[in-house]
């Protein structure tokens, strides 16, 4: 008989927070990257204390505690994509920019969490400019959504024609794509606009669903997206796909009360078996 393995699970990383609540960070994560068919790892780099109604408290994990997660992850169970989120200080950002310049060959997904959906700051300032000088740089691609693309191409955004200009902002600071996500503009279509270094742009287009169980959208595009490239797939097609799992992912938990705020998204609403890919399609 022969036991020699003939597949591998397309394999996703995730470097994010930890919601309490489970509708948002490193739970949203693995949450989105399983129902997608991926096998989920993760590295812990903040605890939040955290329910429908917001985040109560905080707690950085040390900086070699969430490195050596990497670390252990990587040397073993080698990513074919890095998803990032919230990153809370600067010697932790630099610490993880170290490792991810040892591979590039992974293409990194950079959620940049900023600001909680409260209002609450999550990032300091100088983190963020640590984050515009060396991380984005090596960035596949980088998703903002309104708010965090204001504070990294430094304008006001309020119309799909300044999400343009914010992207080539965006795009300037040196990584390879953008997609800003244009959720919080009002209206019955939602626009969101990519832009990446060979000069495509794309403007993704769809109706708007109406719905208090949003927490986490963020999160579970850019895990997704993250989730498709580990598949093989070219990063429009990968966004496009991702799109199109995160609306029916609100379609599907509108009806669903789960706590007194904003609640989760559905995200097994048509769960994909974890995919075995022949070992030659992924080094």
């Amino acid at each position: 008989m022969n036991t020699e393995p003939n597949y591998i699970y397309p394999v996703v990383l995730t470097i994010a927070g930890s919601d309490s609540g489970g509708g948002a960070g490193i739970q949203a994560d693995l949450k989105t990257i399983s129902a997608l068919g991926c096998y989920g790892t993760s590295a812990i780099t903040a605890i939040t204390a955290q329910n429908t109604m917001g985040i109560t408290n905080l707690f950085e994990l040390p900086v070699n505690i969430v490195t050596d997660q990497i670390k252990a992850v990587i040397g073993d169970i080698k990513p074919h994509a890095i998803k990032i989120g919230m990153i809370p200080n600067s010697p932790l950002l630099q610490a993880i920019f170290d490792i991810l310049i040892l591979y590039p060959e992974i293409p990194v997904i950079l959620d940049p969490v900023m600001i909680a959906t409260s209002g609450r700051r999550l990032v300091e300032q100088d983190t963020i400019e640590l984050m515009k000088t060396i991380l984005i740089p090596v960035t596949a691609l980088v998703t903002p959504n309104l708010d965090e693309a204001a504070i990294l191409a430094a304008m006001e955004i309020a119309t799909v024609a300044q999400m343009k200009v914010a992207a080539h902002q965006i795009l300037s600071l040196g990584g390879q794509a953008v997609l800003i996500k244009g959720g919080h503009l009002k209206g019955s279509r939602l626009y969101d606009v990519y832009l990446d270094k060979t000069g495509t742009e794309i403007v993704y287009e769809h109706d708007t669903i109406y719905s208090q169980n949003t927490h986490g959208t963020g999160c579970t595009l850019s895990s997704a997206i993250a989730g498709f490239i580990a598949r093989n797939m070219e990063l429009p097609e990968a966004i496009k796909n991702a799109e199109s799992y995160v609306n029916h992912t609100i379609f599907e938990g509108l009806d669903v009360k789960t706590g007194e705020g904003k609640g989760p998204l559905n995200h097994f609403y048509a769960p994909v078996p974890l995919i075995k890919m022949p070992v030659d399609v992924k080094n």
